[in-house]
């Protein structure tokens, strides 16, 4: 254990007792960690989390007496506490529903324990441990959300449908915490709002195609995952891939922009970068660039908020009163224009004409 500061007291929920011993060894191999307890279902599991207020607690989804989803829903409307879902990738629909539900963010359990997945897992879980330490604690800041459903009447954009030039570009960089602000926000966006939303959300590759048709069923807008190539529209959102970076350019016409996919660089310390999008953003829209920096952990949008502020752009900074990790916001705050909580974002970008 650390000498400096006091471990993080984690409760361990999983029906598998297989799984249970991995991933209390990949916590303790941390040395930040001091696993406090452990459950083989949500009902144990929210009796040790009322007795024990564990600092965090990993969480299966599948379960029995108890689903992880019953677990969240009793836990945030009663203690709310940092949870940390750790499940397959075939379960990916269920992650989602569990970040609306008020989990702070995922792990992808491995198939197979090999000695090469419990070190991809150890070091996913220590990431996931430096997270909890910056979380903010505000009241409010996590909890469920309740994003506001399409209207019946209201079928989804077709993505064939007639492109219309932005008159604004709004970059958006989100990590921890994010894919639950980022339902707020496309939730409540008007569908005639005349924007285009490119978004670098840090997220394993093979989850975003999964967010993003998640949050184009709750949208008004066209929402995809990006591809290369793809001609920026107004009433339209990309989400990057989580294995690419994207950037804008203009095209050979001089009038649209254009969306590019590429690898990440040796120098880039997230992926998708947030900082590429958004200085790509500031290049190409200049004056009709929007920059939001929501909430995550580290700097990652900080350097792209200022290139679109010395272009005479907009940056608007989530605030530390809703922002779950403070840690990028707090960052950007430098070349912020705007310091908004969470839900009055939407209405933000909702009103730029």
């Amino acid at each position: 254990m650390s000498s400096t500061r006091p471990p993080l007291r984690v409760l361990v929920i999983d029906d598998s007792a297989l799984n249970r011993k991995n991933i209390i060894a990949a916590l303790q191999a941390t040395g930040e960690v001091e696993v406090v307890g452990e459950a083989a279902d949500g009902q144990d599991g929210l009796t040790q989390a009322f007795q024990l207020k564990p600092d965090a607690i990993t969480l299966d989804l599948e379960m029995p007496r108890m689903n992880g989803f019953t677990f969240l829903r009793l836990l945030m409307g009663k203690q709310p506490t940092p949870v940390i879902v750790v499940s397959r990738h075939s379960e990916k629909e269920n992650v989602f529903k569990a970040l609306e539900f008020g989990a702070l963010d995922f792990v992808e359990k491995p198939s197979k324990w090999s000695i090469e997945d419990v070190q991809a897992a150890q070091a996913q879980l220590a990431q996931k441990v430096t997270l909890v330490r910056g979380l903010n604690r505000h009241k409010g800041a996590l909890r469920a959300i309740e994003p506001r459903p399409r209207p019946k009447s209201s079928p989804p954009p077709s993505r064939e449908s007639t492109r219309i030039a932005p008159r604004f570009i709004v970059a958006i960089a989100s990590s921890a915490g994010g894919p639950a602000a980022l339902l707020e926000i496309f939730s409540r966006l008007p569908a005639r709002a005349p924007i285009a939303v490119v978004v670098a959300q840090h997220m394993p590759e093979r989850f975003t195609a999964t967010f993003a048709q998640r949050l184009a069923h709750r949208s008004l807008i066209q929402v995809s995952e990006a591809r290369d190539g793809d001609i920026v529209a107004a009433r339209h959102g990309y989400i990057c891939p989580g294995n690419k970076c994207m950037e804008i350019e203009l095209d050979e016409n001089g009038v649209d922009a254009r969306i590019r996919l590429t690898r990440p660089k040796d120098t880039d310390r997230y992926t998708p970068n947030a900082n590429r999008l958004l200085e790509s953003v500031a290049r190409v829209a200049g004056r009709r660039a929007v920059g939001v920096v929501l909430t995550g952990m580290g700097d990652d949008g900080a350097l792209g908020a200022a290139a679109i502020r010395s272009n005479r752009g907009t940056v608007v900074v989530e605030s530390r009163e809703t922002a779950v990790v403070p840690g990028m916001p707090t960052a950007a705050l430098p070349s912020a224009s705007h310091v908004l909580p969470l839900h009055e974002i939407h209405g933000f970008l909702a009103g730029l004409i």
